[in-house]
């Protein structure tokens, strides 16, 4: 049950070959994740986004300012790989940064904003990208793996996903549509 709650959709699978209709879906998840998930929070009480979608977890309120803040760490490895050689990328504690206190204070729209403006800027780059492009990597110093980005692209859809999961299953299981 608590990985039913941690991962409502399941975690993210890497398919053994990316294929260009694979691409175009994960793009499209990415390009309407900013619309979906304003439209899934947009009518939650202050009470509400304090509510912690799991024991343990983070409130929808930081679960909406983390995807900002993991998506714009994304959309800046994105410009590494694109301009630099296979570049080692600077992670951050997402769980520090969701206990900042504009992740745990501030309202959800100007997160809602961002991540509308940075999805835009996104999805024209992720939509430009050629298939050598897609093979551009950069390593995650905390365990020396290499990422492709058609891989992170995947991995990036997921994240949406899994997200608005997290509101989606609180949602009903309060009754809160």
């Amino acid at each position: 049950m608590e990985d039913q709650l941690k991962f409502p959709i399941g975690t993210f699978q890497r398919p053994e070959i990316i294929t260009k209709q694979q691409i175009d879906a994960y793009i499209h998840v990415i390009e309407t994740f900013p619309e979906r998930l304003a439209a899934t929070a947009s009518q939650l009480t202050a009470k509400q986004l304090d509510t912690p979608y799991r024991p343990g977890g983070w409130t929808i309120r930081q679960v909406i300012h983390h995807c900002a803040d993991s998506h714009m760490n994304s959309f800046a490895r994105f410009k590494l790989s694109l301009t630099e050689d296979s570049p080692v990328i600077k992670p951050y504690y997402e769980d520090r940064w969701a206990e900042l206190a504009d992740a745990k204070e501030l309202p959800i729209e100007p997160s809602l904003f961002l991540l509308k403006g940075l999805h835009i800027r996104w999805v024209v780059l992720l939509k430009s990208l050629q298939p050598k492009d897609l093979k551009r990597t950069f390593v995650h110093p905390q365990n020396g793996r290499t990422f492709t980005l058609d891989e992170n692209i995947g991995l990036y859809a997921w994240h949406c996903n899994h997200h608005l999961a997290h509101i989606t299953m609180l949602k009903e299981k309060q009754g809160w549509s």
